[in-house]
């Protein structure tokens, strides 16, 4: 039997009771789609989630009060110290440091004339818009003022300054926060969200004034940024020795972004293969439903086998056309998915523009050879069946 001969037979076979091959190929496309779209959404939420990230700059150390140690047998303690603004000057100093900033963060009332917003509030240092990227669309930024006295300024994010003045000019107001008076000086361009938390409807003022405002002893975080020279490794042990000198213990954590990200990316791996995993229950219904169908099929065509066994095909040869109608309709399955998953991404797209999906060529292409090697596993019994089938017995059965 000539390759083309098989070929014909194999389409044959599968197109001659096309509504019943459509059937079982689409249990199949189902899983290649429901996989398919669950791994896409993973890649998707990682490209997200690095962006987003990544909005605050790429070379960022934190530095928190408080650490947890292992105390005694199965014991966690909780050492925690205040970082104080005198902590984050001491940190300006150290080679490869760019910027150091002290963050308090709060929610208080924002008022200016019978307009209010209860909203956050971020103490922050004069460096914070060169460290986290935040460009200035209006006036200026928070004036250095290493007096540890800094005068009653705020800069307003673009969505406060809307709310609160609409399209006026905020610049030398006067407004209220959490109940005292600041003189508005900036405006933060438009940023958008992060992880849910609107970088627009802030109110950014001193360090030291929030503080003072929020009745705090310490600092919520301490943020460095570093210059491409130096490795968030090397900056992490000389900011842990400086600290470690000043408060005589380490009572505190760092954290570097890098860390932050590979935390971040295996939690999404371990998520992704999870849901993939849900996902590929409907691909073993479907490998079930081949093996079904393969297995009817070969009974209903005993006689069919037995007649090419007599004219001399070989077992080996319709071992192969019985797995090449496998792999065939898996195939046909994973064109449906595909096409599925299409119109699914599409319809998302309008519904949900936000859902970070990446669909990728090669997830495409690996989708399609996942469903050949599901139909070629599905239909190696039935086939395997088939091909011992004992000729006479086999025309018998006609």
């Amino acid at each position: 039997m000539i390759a083309r001969d098989a070929a014909r037979l194999i389409w044959g076979s599968v197109t001659h009771s096309l509504s019943k091959s459509l059937l079982t190929a689409l249990g199949i496309g189902i899983g290649i789609a429901a996989v398919s779209l669950l791994t896409s959404l993973g890649s998707g939420l990682q490209l997200y989630m690095l962006d987003q990230f990544s909005l605050f700059g790429t070379r960022i150390i934190a530095v928190n009060p408080g650490k947890d140690i292992t105390h005694g047998i199965g014991g966690l303690l909780s050492s925690v110290r205040p970082l104080s603004l005198d902590d984050a000057q001491a940190l300006v100093t150290l080679p490869g440091v760019e910027s150091v900033v002290p963050v308090v963060q709060g929610v208080g009332a924002i008022e200016y004339g019978n307009r209010q917003r209860n909203s956050d509030i971020l103490g922050v240092g004069s460096q914070m818009s060169k460290a986290w990227q935040f460009k200035v669309s209006m006036g200026r930024f928070l004036p250095e003022d290493p007096s540890g006295h800094s005068r009653a300024y705020a800069v307003l994010g673009y969505t406060m300054k809307q709310e609160l003045f609409a399209n006026t000019n905020p610049l030398g107001k006067t407004i209220r926060v959490g109940g005292l008076r600041f003189k508005v000086i900036g405006v933060i361009e438009k940023k958008g969200q992060m992880l849910g938390f609107d970088m627009d409807d802030i109110v950014y003022i001193p360090t030291d004034k929030a503080l003072q405002l929020f009745n705090r002893e310490g600092l919520m975080e301490i943020d460095i940024t570093f210059s491409s020279a130096t490795s968030s490794v090397q900056l992490a042990k000389r900011v842990k020795q400086v600290l470690i000198d000043r408060h005589r213990d380490e009572d505190f954590s760092i954290t570097t972004q890098d860390e932050m990200l590979l935390t971040m990316g295996n939690v999404l791996n371990v998520l992704t293969l999870g849901v993939a995993a849900l996902g590929s229950i409907s691909l073993f219904v479907g490998a079930v439903g081949i093996d079904t169908i393969m297995t009817t099929t070969v009974r209903e065509r005993s006689a069919e086998i037995g007649l090419l066994r007599a004219i001399g095909a070989s077992q080996r040869q319709i071992l192969s056309l019985f797995l090449g109608e496998a792999v065939l309709i898996s195939l046909l399955g994973g064109v449906i998915g595909l096409a599925l998953l299409a119109a699914i991404a599409a319809t998302l797209s309008l519904l949900v523009p936000a859902l970070p999906l990446a669909l990728h060529p090669l997830f495409l292409v690996l989708a399609l050879l996942a469903s050949a090697f599901i139909g070629l596993l599905a239909g190696v019994m039935p086939a395997y069946s088939a091909s011992r089938l004992n000729p006479i017995d086999a025309l018998r059965a006609e």
